[in-house]
């Protein structure tokens, strides 16, 4: 079998695996977005729902309670109560249809059910503007906010079939039945003291007591069916007290025709107003069960979305990573050669580089050196030196430590490699010692590169590992001298320059001091040259 042929199998039976693997995935992933989406519109129609259920039950009822009071007591302060009652009413409501979701996700009963509520507001606002022109002093516009109580309710109910998740759509119903049942006392009270407060003419509103009683029914219904829930339980548990039980007595009683006592009655009402106190709570508590439900809900979702997209994309990435291994592996023989001389290669560079500043060492100089002045022995006639050291280089390690030492060192070299020019070699001589050679450079030049490169050394502000900022100084020396092709031997250059940079640290330090010129030779010294050769040891 060839190897290429080879090759291709053994890929194959690596990434098959994989493949698959990475099909399942896309299969995970995919039902994980769907859930994750599925719950986050579950989520959402629950705050409708929850949030439609609290105006129906406070916002709406609180309104009609101040109205009724301003009109039977108009005043500053229960005009500002109505005012004010108007106000939530409003800013709940256009939160409300803020939170609603579009309309392409809603069915076309929901929408007509929409559109209706949109229409019973429209009467409260026009109740409003008659109220506030004193149209109402002799009759009461509770018939209207009643009716826009209603269809907010239609509105939760219609919401509830919209949940798909088992949690939201039980917690949904409970609400449901809490509201059903709060709607069925509230018309009861309403109804049984307007009859009770007309006196023995009055015409007993049977209809609508009946609609109140049914309310109720199928709110206690729901309750019973979500017994197991803490509301659901506490309202079963309150309506079983003695006091609730009684009120339940009398108003069988009034149902049938008989008309209680006032001390009967009073006990009704009082029974009745406590029972919807306690209903309008536990309707506030279950709505905002609802919402915590669904942020709850919605956090799990995400996270475990969030931790099926990172577990794929660690699947991917090793996927990748075991192909590209294979990959290698299978072009490891063709690549051993080439891999061979990249290694030599880089062992040698490193063998001529200083590590920490990562300029040219001795040997790595020797080289470079010797190349660049065979390049330019006929065009260059000038070849100098400058060597610096940094000034009182041994404070710093022993105040700072080692490693701030360090630190100030690659600085340094990089701030020289910044200022020297291009072409020029530069060598880390030794400890804080540096070498620069200057091909096509008069002493002069090479002073008034170096002069730049003290300028840039000593603004630098280096910054330590411990975070704080340092300044250093340097002192250059200089030499320079023909270049000659004979003559590739600067030793003299290297000692002049010496030389002069402890002229320099005498001098003062920081300063930049060039040493004589080496005249050009005559022909006797130049044999008298050639026969010595041969580089300075210390380079």
């Amino acid at each position: 079998m060839k190897f290429e042929t080879i090759k291709r199998v053994i890929l194959a039976a690596i990434m098959l695996p994989f493949v698959f693997m990475i099909i399942e995935g896309i299969v995970v992933i995919r039902s994980s977005v769907k859930q994750y989406r599925d719950l986050e519109k579950d989520r959402q129609f629950a705050d409708v729902l929850a949030r439609g259920g609290s105006i129906a039950a406070t916002e709406i009822l609180s309104e009609i309670g101040a109205t009724r009071r301003y009109l039977a007591h108009p005043s500053d302060r229960t005009a500002i109560d109505m005012q004010r009652s108007r106000m939530k009413l409003d800013d709940e409501r256009r939160a409300f249809y803020a939170s609603l979701p579009s309309r392409d996700t809603l069915d076309a009963g929901l929408a007509d059910e929409l559109s209706t509520l949109s229409l019973a507001y429209s009467r409260i606002v026009a109740a409003r503007s008659a109220v506030d022109q004193g149209r109402y002093a002799h009759s009461d516009p509770g018939s209207i906010y009643w009716f826009a109580a209603l269809k907010q309710l239609a509105i939760v109910d219609a919401l509830s079939p919209l949940i798909s998740d088992p949690v939201l759509l039980d917690k949904s119903n409970q609400l449901m039945g809490i509201l059903l049942t709060y709607y069925g006392e509230r018309l009861i009270t309403i109804v049984g003291t307007r009859y009770l407060d007309q006196g023995l003419s009055a015409r007993f509103p049977v209809e609508l007591f009946v609609q109140g009683k049914v309310m109720i029914g199928e709110g206690m219904e729901h309750m019973v069916f979500h017994s197991s829930a803490p509301t659901a339980r506490d309202i079963v548990a309150y309506l079983a007290h003695a006091s609730q039980v009684k009120a339940n007595a009398i108003t069988d009683s009034i149902l049938a025709g008989s008309r209680p006592t006032n001390a009967v009655r009073d006990i009704w009402a009082a029974a009745q107003n406590e029972r919807m106190a306690f209903l309008q709570q536990k309707i506030v508590e279950a709505a905002r069960d609802i919402h915590e439900t669904g942020e709850s809900l919605s956090t799990r979702s995400h996270i475990h979305l969030t931790l099926i997209l990172s577990l794929c994309a660690g699947l991917l990435i090793l996927a990748t990573l075991v192909t590209v291994l294979a990959a290698r592996g299978l072009r490891l023989i063709d690549r051993l050669t080439r891999d061979r001389e990249m290694l030599v290669g880089e062992l040698r560079n490193a063998a001529q580089t200083d590590l920490l500043t990562g300029l040219y060492n001795r040997r790595g100089f020797e080289v470079a050196a010797s190349a660049l002045l065979t390049q330019a022995e006929h065009g260059s006639r000038w070849i100098s030196v400058v060597l610096f050291d940094l000034d009182h280089f041994k404070k710093i390690n022993d105040i700072n430590g080692h490693d701030a030492g360090d630190a100030v060192l690659r600085h340094v070299a990089s701030v020289a490699r910044e200022n020297f020019r291009s072409f020029d070699l530069l060598v880390r001589h030794g400890g804080e010692e540096f070498l620069a050679l200057l091909p096509d450079s008069t002493p002069d030049d090479a002073a008034t590169v170096a002069e730049c490169v003290r300028l840039a050394i000593e603004a630098a502000e280096i910054p330590l590992p411990g975070g704080d900022l340092i300044k250093v100084t340097a002192s250059f020396g200089c030499a320079g001298r023909a270049n000659e092709a004979f003559n590739r031997n600067f030793e003299d250059l290297v000692k002049r320059a010496d030389l002069a940079l402890y002229a320099a640290k005498a001098s003062g330090r920081n300063c930049v001091v060039s040493g004589p010129t080496v005249p050009v030779m005559t022909q006797e010294d130049r044999r008298k040259t050639a026969s010595g050769g041969g580089f300075d040891s210390r380079i």
